[in-house]
């Protein structure tokens, strides 16, 4: 079941869309990704391709939302360079962004079919990886 909100946070999408066709160059950042903080902030990031499989935009942004502070952050979307627009989360972002922030929402599709969706919806049935942590069961 989809829970679906109408609302998309545009002002995110074009910052994503702003660092997309600015900072990507290159094989070696073809993505970039914004999350909104809890405290209303914006925070922008790009991929750091390589051929040994390096980072998606959207995990260089946990990073960097971390180094400046941020551990609360409430809607994230990717956008592609060369105008290839909003781009849905590979599955391993997803499974991190699940695991990082449950409550987070993802802005997928595009044009007038774009939306704004739980990260749940977007991984179902999944594995939540702090549900099989030793530690937890400890604590």
């Amino acid at each position: 079941m989809t829970s679906q909100s109408p609302h998309v946070d545009h002002e995110l999408v074009q910052a994503a869309a702003d660092v997309a066709r600015t900072r990507c160059r290159g094989d070696n950042h073809t993505m970039a990704s914004a999350a909104r903080a809890r405290d209303g902030r914006i925070l922008t990031a790009v991929n750091a391709y390589h051929f040994t499989g390096g980072p998606c935009a959207e995990l260089v942004l946990i990073g960097a939302a971390a180094a400046q502070g941020v551990y609360e952050l409430d809607t994230v979307v990717a956008v592609g360079d060369r105008d290839r627009g909003v781009v849905p989360p590979c599955g391993r972002c997803r499974q991190v962004m699940l695991d990082y922030f449950p409550a987070l929402k993802v802005i997928v599709g595009e044009g007038d079919r774009m939306r704004t969706v739980p990260i749940t919806d977007l991984l179902p049935e999944s594995y939540v990886w702090a549900d099989h942590r030793l530690d937890a069961e400890q604590g």
